[in-house]
């Protein structure tokens, strides 16, 4: 059977392959498709469509945008969109302005804390794309601040840690228009870091569905066989797409692994397919979003 991963980091925002190198990785695992999902940047996807064309595997234009719904924070996929679209790049810089304010709020609260961390520090870690919070959490392992990456978040970088600083809010509806306006598809994220309880998933998920979600991402490394099917059945009741992916980071993230979603667990190919379907049926672009 064929398999994809559809949610996969480069280093143009917190992973360390390049696109390119992300994709010769995907071709030694044996997927037949993938989607390269950085974090409010598109920065990375022509090339990983040409690398696609060059290694003979399907890759599909994607991102993950940071969104709230009143007060509940929340990543929206966007899959298959025209990433030459003016409109959406012109709202990407806006989203991109906002995180470099917020680099510049922790960059200051660490300071105050009397950790020694400038902005030249921070681009070794972070020499192209966009700058996020794990690239500070190398930092201060580098530092020797703390010995780990989950420390440094627990300490300082989590919500309520010491140089958390909250970034200007993009609302989910306005994700959700920036993805489908420019011809593409949006599915939630990891949808139980909403819920894990699962009781008032359903209607949440029923809320966004009325600003346009089109999909439920229900294959996630660390979902159960138990929370994929109760996901799949949110997605089939409401007439939702299910997609899957590992939320491979490389290296910022040492226990995932590029396609290991469970192993006995990885999003099979008709998943694809099924996506790719939706938007030959409900795009009608010349720009071509996928390259085999």
């Amino acid at each position: 059977m064929n398999y994809i991963d559809l949610h996969l980091h480069t280093t143009c925002s917190d992973g360390t392959f390049t696109p390119k190198e992300l994709v010769q990785e995907a071709k030694k695992a044996g997927l037949s498709g993938i989607a390269i999902t950085d974090h409010d940047t598109i920065e990375g996807v022509d090339e990983a469509l040409a690398a696609g064309s060059n290694r003979g595997i399907e890759v599909l234009s994607g991102i993950e945008i940071s969104a709230y719904l009143d007060e509940i924070p929340m990543h929206i996929l966007g899959y298959g969109f025209r990433h030459q679209d003016a409109s959406l790049q012109n709202d990407l810089k806006k989203i991109q302005k906002a995180r470099s304010v917020r680099n510049d709020g922790i960059l200051t609260r660490l300071n105050a804390l009397g950790i020694d961390v400038t902005k030249n520090d921070l681009m070794r870690y972070s020499e192209v794309g966009q700058t996020g919070r794990p690239h500070f959490a190398k930092l201060l392992v580098e530092k020797k601040i703390v010995k780990t990456v989950d420390e440094a978040f627990y300490r300082y970088l989590r919500k309520g840690g010491r140089a958390y600083v909250e970034r200007k809010r993009l609302m989910v509806s306005d994700a959700i228009a920036m993805i489908t306006n420019a011809g593409g598809i949006a599915v939630l994220a990891h949808p139980l870091s909403i819920d894990q309880t699962m009781l008032t998933l359903p209607s949440i998920i029923r809320e966004i569905k009325t600003f346009g979600l089109a999909g439920l991402e229900a294959y996630y490394p660390i979902y159960s066989l138990t929370i994929r099917q109760k996901l799949i059945k949110i997605a089939q009741e409401l007439g939702l797409l299910i997609t899957g992916g590992s939320d491979y980071h490389g290296a910022f993230r040492n226990e995932a692994t590029l396609a290991a979603i469970n192993r006995k667990q990885k999003a099979p190919y008709e998943l694809f397919l099924k996506l790719k379907d939706h938007l030959s049926r409900s795009i009608k672009s010349e720009h071509p979003v996928i390259v085999q």
